[in-house]
């Protein structure tokens, strides 16, 4: 509160010298305990004394407002320089209590004492490792403690709850039952259990007593029980003896439902999922679009027909291919923002893939996330590390809100919207997928529809890709073909896989690559993760050591650090320009028509329909004989691991616990990337020795190496 705002009181105050004073304490009424930062407004009645006063009658005028006061750690405040005459005391927090009335004489001290009920009582019972009650009225190591704290009186009005109970470590609440908390019994002895009970504002009284900035509008009231617990006696057993070991217990961070964000919205965006919306909104098979993207298909059909009638082509009979360019649009803005609404939590999968992981669930994600992750900045939340960036820019206001982004060409400000809800996508995801030669695909077949020879080709790979006019596919291509020159060269991707990541592409069509920003740091320091998460997960497997995650928090810190350093310029936009055409690419390949001319391997289980067209095709043109599967994990994985370390608050973290939680949450990616990485450059990151100079050398050299290796071999 600012120093203003404290020593607010009534216009007709006299002078300081004939003043006098109101000492205000508040304590509960049963336990006598003290109350903490309760609000104590103060009203100047207007009669000379407190005559005729009735409690229940009074009603608030804010014309009378004297000043408001936060009881401190003592339960007390203090209204001094009063002018004589008489006041009206209010505790403004639940429970509700009467005002009072006090006169004030020159020179002296008057006091007003509250005293909410509220009778708080703690509850102690023990359970045994079978969640039964134990047969003692004390604790024994191996049970659990389990304290339930009560009070008297409505704890909630309208649905906003009043009374909230903290318990203090290593007390955790149990889900599912109000104000109920355990705690394992390690060992014997003496143990207190302590809390807080949060008593909120009354609703009346918050519009009245606005809080300060840095203050809590709730009031504070303390418990604590003490209980003792003994060593467990031995009881002898005889027979055969059954002994089993369990995994290192960890506990829920804060930034799980970050990464459980990121995992649905980039599953949300697969391309599975981007041929469902597209048959869904263009013939109208709404029973393909399944779980929460339920929630969200309305938000891409209205973002499609926003983006409709505002997107256009320079050249003519290409609405098909532009109805596609807008409905592929439509569907990245809204899967890549993962604070859109509604968020992209699913309970049952979640929190089955959190059991698989064995990291506890704790409280409801989107609470946690709500509540506890996200910041709150200039009136809204953002995740923790663009608040981070926006504090180091106070200078610099948000003067487009949302809904007005393209205003920026035109206004100096922050866009609400990317600090609020950024898109969230990985350049690497369209680096892998053009290594496994997606682009180059299309490439080809927009060269052969132009009716144009590969250069050095004798024999035309593609002699019998004769496309009629009679299908939908033709008219693709062609708006497809003439809207070459709006689509991204390939030299602008790789100058930016270069200064996204160090990694660039090798061929001819990328000679003379003179780059002004490499992270040249980026992969030495990727690869070192994934070696040092191998171990990791050795020792985290082996139920008689506790694995150490320090090292992966700092390798955690490296990566993040490097990848900030590259988060600018082309950033904002460059990476969901690539998704989107290369998603469109996608599409196209998966039309049926390409089945005529690309001879496919149908009985090969590829997981999407353009996979196979691919890996067709460079069998047809003499290119790498791997897979196109490999190449598209390492895309999936590799997106997810990254915005994983890219967005989430590294820097201002020193305990390991999120690490360990990190590791074991994205062991799936992790070892699918490992995997993937070793099928495409035969390069192992899980080898017990490896070559630093060679896991530091580019995937594309590593490539041609393997590529003429292929060559040579045949």
């Amino acid at each position: 509160m600012s120093s203003k705002r404290r020593a607010a009181g009534h216009a007709g105050a006299g002078p300081i010298e004939a003043g006098g004073s109101i000492a205000v304490t508040v304590h509960e009424q049963d336990s006598g305990r003290v109350v903490v930062n309760a609000a104590i407004s103060l009203y100047r009645r207007g009669s000379a004394d407190c005559a005729g006063f009735e409690p229940a009658n009074w009603l608030a005028d804010p014309a009378m407002l004297v000043g408001v006061r936060w009881t401190d750690g003592g339960g007390g405040t203090v209204f001094s320089q009063l002018p004589p005459g008489a006041y009206v005391g209010v505790y403004g927090n639940y429970p509700t209590t009467a005002p009072q009335c006090v006169q004030v004489q020159a020179g002296c001290a008057a006091t007003l004492c509250f005293q909410p009920q509220l009778n708080p009582q703690v509850e102690l019972v023990f359970e045994n490792s079978d969640c039964q009650p134990s047969d003692c009225s004390y604790g024994r190591v191996g049970d659990r403690a389990v304290a339930t704290v009560t009070f008297d009186g409505d704890q909630s009005v309208d649905g906003r709850t009043l009374v909230q109970v903290l318990a203090a470590s290593p007390w955790t609440p149990l889900r599912g039952k109000a104000n109920m908390f355990s705690t394992p019994v390690r060992r014997a002895g003496m143990h207190r259990f302590a809390a807080q009970v949060m008593l909120s504002q009354r609703p009346e009284m918050r519009s009245l007593l606005p809080t300060p900035e840095g203050l809590t509008p709730n009031a504070m009231l303390a418990v604590d029980a003490e209980y003792d617990t003994e060593e467990r006696q031995p009881t002898p057993i005889s027979g055969n003896l059954g002994v089993s070991l369990t995994r290192t217990e960890t506990e829920p961070t804060e930034d799980l439902p970050l990464w459980t964000l990121i995992r649905n919205s980039t599953e949300a965006m697969s391309f599975t999922n981007y041929l469902h919306f597209m048959d869904s909104l263009f013939c109208g098979d709404l029973g393909s679009v399944r779980g929460f993207e339920e929630g969200r298909f309305a938000r891409k059909a209205d973002a499609f027909q926003s983006l409709k009638q505002r997107r256009a082509l320079p050249f003519s009979d290409a609405d098909s291919y532009r109805v596609l360019k807008v409905a592929t649009e439509a569907f990245v803005m809204v899967n890549c923002g993962v604070l859109n609404q509604p968020l992209a939590f699913n309970l049952a999968e979640d929190n089955a893939y959190l059991d698989r992981r064995d990291i506890p669930q704790g409280r409801d994600l989107e609470t946690v996330l709500r509540n506890d992750y996200l910041e709150n900045i200039d009136g809204f939340q953002t995740l923790p590390y663009l608040a981070v960036i926006r504090r180091k820019l106070p200078d610099i206001p948000i003067s487009i809100p949302r809904g007005q982004e393209g205003e920026v060409d035109v206004c100096f400000g922050i866009i609400q919207e990317k600090l609020a809800n950024p898109c969230l996508l990985e350049l690497i995801w369209s680096y892998w997928h053009e290594e496994g030669m997606l682009v180059q695909t299309m490439n080809a077949i927009a060269q052969r529809f132009q009716n144009l020879r590969a250069p050095g080709s004798q024999l035309d790979p593609l002699a019998n890709t004769e496309i009629d006019t009679l299908r939908p596919l033709n008219n693709l291509l062609w708006g497809y073909t003439q809207d070459e020159q709006h689509r991204l060269t390939v030299m602008r991707r790789n100058y930016e896989y270069d200064h996204h990541y160090g990694v660039r592409l090798d061929g001819k069509a990328v000679q003379h690559f003179r780059p002004a920003d490499s992270r040249s740091k980026f992969l030495e320091a990727f690869h070192h993760l994934l070696r040092l998460l191998t171990s990791f997960y050795k020792q985290d497997d082996d139920t008689t050591v506790k694995a150490d995650a320090f090292p992966v928090l700092n390798a955690l810190k490296e990566i993040h650090l490097i990848l900030s350093q590259g988060a600018s310029n082309q950033f904002g936009d460059l990476p969901s320009t690539a998704r989107i055409e290369m998603l469109m690419q996608q599409w196209m390949l998966a039309r049926p028509e390409f089945r005529e001319f690309l001879p496919t391997r149908v009985m090969v289980a590829y997981p999407e329909g353009w996979m196979d067209r691919v890996d067709a095709m460079k069998k047809l043109q003499g290119w790498t004989d791997t897979s196109v599967v490999h190449f598209r994990s390492l895309a999936i994985f590799g997106e997810q691991l990254l915005l994983s370390v890219r967005y989430g608050n590294w820097s201002d973290i020193y305990e390991p616990t999120q690490a360990f939680n990190w590791a074991r949450f994205w062991r799936p990616q992790v070892q699918g990337y490992i995997h993937a990485y070793r099928a495409v450059t035969g390069v192992d990151l899980s080898a017990k020795a490896g070559d630093p100079a060679i896991e530091a050398t580019m995937p594309s050299v590593l490539l041609r190496q393997r590529m003429n290796q292929q060559l040579r071999s045949v």
